[in-house]
């Protein structure tokens, strides 16, 4: 047979079929049913205090503390009232723009000290990384009462201005972390870009920053929830109501409803439900980044 009777041959073949895989079948095992098992109970464990909180906020006054998850009486004048004895869209919008202001803030500041850190070659270098990480080791106690002076002599007391401005100057365990992020990526990387030309602006925003984005997403959530959770600062800085978040306004609606007078209860868990629903929101719409952020910092560290 000639070389090219077997090239005739081969191109007149027909195509092998590949047998289509059977299906995989699951396996259950002893070991996976306990694990499961295990698992829905942790669940229901940590999610039954917002099912009672959420089943509570639709009850009457005289049910709350009933224990029963399926309202005997479904209500929802809890939410007319809150809404009517408390400005909690106001709330809502202070709270926002302070968490956003915040989040953004420290992000983006932590990133380019970071990067500071992770990229330049310089004197001392390791010695300054090590003073910013030893502020972590400071009480937030310690540095309360100057924040405060300062903020008082610059006449910003009672705004909303100290509850992110502070975040200007980075965090120091943000910077630790997106700086142990940087380094994983190859500097060969940012040599090629600039022998391209690339100067170091260009470098850190459209090289680096990108490649960093599962890091900087973590960071911007972790922040984005002390900051809305936040109740420290917004007692110590806010006095006039319509300045409240919405932590330091369920804080005066429990001293209005609460302590010293008649017990409405079924407001401050109300409002509790409407303070901590955006979070549960943003976490769903946010999961996939948040493990992902997670994971990839994890590996690199």
């Amino acid at each position: 047979m000639t070389t090219q009777t077997r090239l005739d041959a081969a191109t007149t073949e027909p195509e092998r079929q590949v047998p289509p895989r059977p299906p995989r079948r699951l396996r259950v095992t002893v070991g996976k049913v306990l694990i499961w098992a295990g698992l829905i109970l942790a669940t229901l464990v940590f999610i039954y205090p917002f099912l009672w909180l959420l089943s509570a906020s639709f009850k009457p006054r005289g049910d709350v503390f009933d224990n029963r998850l399926i309202p005997e009486t479904f209500t929802f004048d809890n939410y007319l009232n809150v809404w009517q004895e408390a400005p909690m869209a106001l709330w809502l919008w202070n709270t926002v723009l302070v968490t956003v202001l915040a989040a953004v803030t420290v992000t983006i500041s932590s990133a380019m000290v970071a990067w500071g850190f992770a990229y330049f070659r310089f004197r001392a270098r390791n010695f300054l990384f090590g003073v910013v990480l030893a502020t972590m080791m400071l009480p937030g106690a310690v540095t309360m009462i100057p924040q405060f002076l300062i903020w008082n002599s610059l006449g910003m007391v009672d705004t909303l201005t100290p509850l992110w401005a502070q975040n200007l100057f980075g965090s120091a365990f943000y910077i630790f972390l997106l700086r142990q992020f940087f380094l994983g990526l190859p500097r060969e990387l940012f040599d090629a870009a600039r022998i391209d030309g690339a100067n170091n602006w260009t470098i850190f925003t459209r090289i680096a920053m990108p490649l960093c984005k599962p890091a900087l997403i973590i960071t911007l959530l972790f922040e984005f929830q002390a900051i809305w959770t936040d109740l420290l600062r917004p007692l110590i800085y806010l006095r006039d109501s319509d300045n409240f978040t919405v932590p330091r306004g369920l804080k005066a609606l429990l001293d209005q409803y609460g302590f010293g007078g008649e017990w409405h209860w079924e407001i401050v868990v109300t409002a509790s439900v409407i303070t901590t629903v955006p979070m549960i929101i943003l976490f769903f719409l946010g999961q996939r980044h948040f493990v992902q952020g997670i994971a990839t910092t994890g590996s690199k560290g």
